[in-house]
């Protein structure tokens, strides 16, 4: 029977109706979750329709085993986000035959032995990028790359270190598109590593590595020795009993430097490395491969190379009767009977991971690639597979902590809220050790079970001590899934299920949401321009159990509040002194050290903090994390980088409804050196580039008395912003020539025909206060202009800036000049026909 399928307005509208009129809602169902195939068609109308397919193929697997879970009862536990939440790539792949993918949210790879060598660095961002384009986020560590400076049997003769990889791996990450979104990665380090500050710095330079996150393995002997000013040893390799290299450090300085970066930056997050390493159930297996060396983008997930994990979260606030009253109680009978469900739901979508590699597998031994090409990713995939069975991790985490604790009239982040809430935690970890037991006795236990191996393990001590016959029965029967439980980022699932994220507090009860525009839209207004460029509006949204709040108070929904009265309602209500900007830091670190004891893997949590944080502050609290539990930490201090969500109050940088970048430029500017060919003659552009974007542009002719010649191997330099001794601004271009030396050229503005240079500067204005480069592309191409030679410019402004242009960007109107398809997109400059292959540059 062939499928219906729908229109995007159609899904939207009926999704709007889902969601109770949540527009912001409804768009992130239909554009990440909705049933589509890979020409964007859509088969399903709501996610009603979505939660029916999940259930199916759920229940289909749930034949295989003894006392199956229906369909239906799936249902009641799906619907509405109201209980059990399938988190991303199972919420979008189980069921979905249109699409070749993995169920898997993370992975981590990596490689021993030849991991060192160009080969084995090469092999790691192949199979990243073959993890990838599958959908799922991938980490890896470079602990095993050495030290810059030390020798190497190549041409090279001594290695180039950590920070050129990183590069390399982030760039791949970027150039690998998943359904709209780029790639996910983390690249992590061990602080024992010689380069691991270089590693520290290497995001602060502006424009690299953003393909990823980068996160520090720190070990207890560094953060003793950071407390206390002691040094510290680095060596190479780091694990080794007769290192290579040795290098001894101040540990001080080294802290203060991932102190100082997080603050300014958010980066690096730190891993408390043998915190994990000693609480990890898998790592009592590290001899059969489950040694864990890295985490996944988000830091929740240590895994060890080759295994893979899907998340899942349980809505905590539905689990509340009566929110926001007097008689609001916790329904802890109906929360542990779902979790036992949502472990047992959990392993059968690990079933459904198999089938799904089976596929991938089938696919690329049909693919028309030759063997030598394909090998690499079907043993990337053979090994996937294997650990993932081997294993049978599981990944059940929770969301909406914050509106669960405010529905129980419990302040986030006092003592009595950070008691509960453990409560909860450990409540979960019972009960779903005791399903991962049940499935043991009904399915058997993961292969490699050895109860004598995990007898010290601190977390499974801690299970022993609250359920002893639960120990019992596990030493007896063995357990189903080697670790179960993680708190990992739920930002659209929580869109969703309309509640808080993860075990965060609400962001804020009442706030304004930026929303990306198209700023030559004439109906838009554009509330914000960040530093890329990209506009928005801005508009005021209430959180939705605020609203419920209020409706239990008596209070009138209405939109015409003004901040006082909003600021009023806030006060009385169970969010106030509770957001993530009021909230005690010091005692959100504490709770989530108490969560931690009842997660085997780990939490992704962020401290917000305001902007004029000190350093000092932020230094704490990382060291409380490490003395408290917590397996890492991240920070984010408000203005660190862009973000989408702002206060609802009023901000006094703004001129009408616009926001604007300030435009002040730096006295140098890196440039791009672009040549191209108009007709018969030669013409050269200079690109200043600001972030890696640009900037600014100069362009003329390249070889006749009235243009400007440079060395025909020069494609880089400087543009320099100089003053004359008459108070005359200009700009010279610097390079290096062949010997070494620096070379100006003054007065690029005087080397160009002067009407150029008058166009030049607008286009220059337009860049710098960023609009896109598409949109440059589009004032350019529309400019009427009666001078040929103009004409012949503007040309030449338009090739120099297509090679800005993101990849993936569409040509909007333009046809393909073979198939006639409006399917053309720009790829490295040039225009890519995604229907035919054909190629056009220039």
């Amino acid at each position: 029977m062939e499928q219906k399928i729908y229109t995007y307005d159609e899904a939207f509208e009926s999704s709007l109706k889902y969601f109770d009129g949540d527009e912001l809602a409804a768009r992130v169902w239909v554009n990440k979750y909705a049933l589509k195939d890979s020409f964007g068609h859509i088969y399903e109308l709501n996610p009603g329709d979505m939660h029916r397919r999940l259930a199916k193929e759920i229940a289909r697997i749930e034949e295989k085993y003894k006392n199956p879970l229906s369909e239906e009862k799936l249902m009641s536990l799906f619907e509405n986000f109201q209980y059990v939440v399938p988190q991303g790539s199972p919420m979008s792949g189980i069921g979905n035959n249109f699409q070749i993918g993995s169920l898997s949210n993370c992975f981590v790879i990596g490689m021993d032995g030849s991991a060192d060598s160009y080969g084995g660095i090469i092999k790691i961002d192949e199979e990243q990028v073959q993890l990838m384009k599958r959908r799922g986020g991938v980490g890896h560590d470079l602990s095993h790359i050495r030290p810059k400076g030390t020798p190497v049997k190549n041409s090279a003769l001594t290695s180039t270190g950590l920070v050129p990889f990183m590069e390399r791996y982030s760039n791949s990450t970027r150039e690998v598109a998943q359904d709209g979104r780029r790639g996910a990665l983390m690249l992590s380090v061990s602080i024992k590593h010689p380069d691991s500050e270089a590693f520290i710095d290497a995001k602060m330079a502006e424009g690299k590595v953003t393909g990823a996150n980068v996160s520090v393995k720190i070990s207890d002997d560094f953060m003793k020795a950071a407390v206390s000013g002691e040094p510290f040893l680095q060596q190479y390799p780091v694990n080794a009993k007769n290192p290579k290299v040795t290098k001894s450090v101040d540990a001080q300085k080294i802290w203060k430097k991932i102190v100082h970066n997080a603050w300014k930056s958010a980066e690096p997050g730190v891993l408390f490395w043998d915190t994990i390493i000693r609480e990890s159930l898998p790592d009592c297996y590290d001899d059969l491969g489950f040694r864990t060396v890295s985490t996944n983008p988000c830091g929740e997930i240590p895994l060890c190379p080759y295994d893979s994990c899907r998340l899942l979260a349980i809505n905590l606030y539905s689990y509340v009767v009566k929110p926001f009253t007097k008689d609001a109680y916790f329904d802890f009978d109906l929360f542990r009977e779902h979790v036992i469900l949502a472990q047992r739901i959990m392993d059968d979508i690990i079933d459904l991971e198999m089938e799904k590699i089976d596929k991938i597998l089938e696919k690329i031994g049909s693919d028309p690639e030759i063997e030598e090409v394909k090998q690499t990713e079907r043993y990337l995939w053979e090994k996937i597979r294997t650990k993932t069975l081997m294993g049978r991790r599981t990944g059940v985490g929770t969301t909406a902590e914050g509106d669960m604790l405010a529905a129980l009239g419990l302040q986030y982040g006092t003592e009595k809220a950070s008691d509960f809430s453990e409560f909860v935690h450990k409540s979960l970890a019972l009960a779903a050790y005791r399903s991962s037991v049940e499935m043991a006795k009904e399915r058997g236990a993961f292969e490699i079970y050895d109860a004598a191996r995990e007898k010290n393990n601190p977390f499974m001590l801690r299970i022993k001590e609250a359920d002893p016959q639960l120990y019992e029965d596990m030493v007896k029967y063995g357990r189903r899934n080697i670790a179960c439980l993680t708190i990992a980022p739920t930002g659209t699932t929580s869109l969703m299920t309309q509640t808080t994220s993860g075990i965060e507090p609400v962001f804020m009860p009442v706030y304004r949401r930026r929303r990306k525009v198209n700023p030559n839209d004439p109906k838009v207004r554009v509330d914000f321009v960040d530093e890329s460029g990209d506009a928005f509006e801005e508009y005021v949204v209430f959180h939705h159990k605020f609203v419920t709040w209020m409706k239990t108070q008596g209070y009138e929904i209405k939109n015409n509040y003004t901040q006082d009265e909003i600021d009023e309602l806030v006060s009385k209500s169970p969010y106030y002194k509770a957001t993530s900007n009021d909230v005690d830091w010091m005692q959100k670190v504490k709770m989530q050290g108490r969560v931690q004891k009842w997660v085997d893997h780990s939490i992704s949590v962020t401290i917000n903090l305001p902007s004029d944080v000190t350093e000092e502050l932020v230094g704490k609290l990382y060291v409380e994390a490490w003395k408290c539990g917590c397996k890492g930490c991240t920070v984010y201090r408000d203005g660190s980088r862009s973000g989408v969500l702002i206060s609802a109050k009023s901000d006094d940088k703004k001129d009408g409804n616009i926001v604007h970048i300030d435009p002040k430029r730096p006295t140098e500017l890196e440039a791009d050196v672009v040549r191209f060919q108009n007709n018969k003659e030669k013409w050269i552009a200079f690109i200043g580039l600001k972030d890696g974007n640009p900037y600014e542009i100069f362009t003329g002719l390249a070889d006749d008395e009235d243009g400007i010649l440079i060395p025909k191997n020069i494609v880089k330099g400087k543009i320099i912003k100089a003053v004359d001794e008459d108070g005359n601004k200009r700009y010279d271009f610097q390079f290096i020539n062949k010997r070494g030396y620096k070379t100006t050229i003054e007065g690029l503005s005087d080397k160009f025909n002067p009407e150029y240079w008058n166009y030049a500067k607008l286009i220059s204005g337009v860049l710098r206060y960023g609009m896109p480069i598409d949109q440059v592309l589009k004032l350019v191409s529309g400019l009427e202009l009666d001078s040929q030679s103009i004409n012949t410019w503007k040309n030449g402004v338009e090739r120099a800036l297509k090679k800005y242009l993101p990849n993936g960007t569409k040509a909007s109107g333009q046809k393909c000049p073979n198939c006639g398809q409006e399917t053309l997109i720009y790829q490295e400059g040039c225009l890519i026909c995604t229907s035919c292959g054909t190629s056009k540059c220039g």
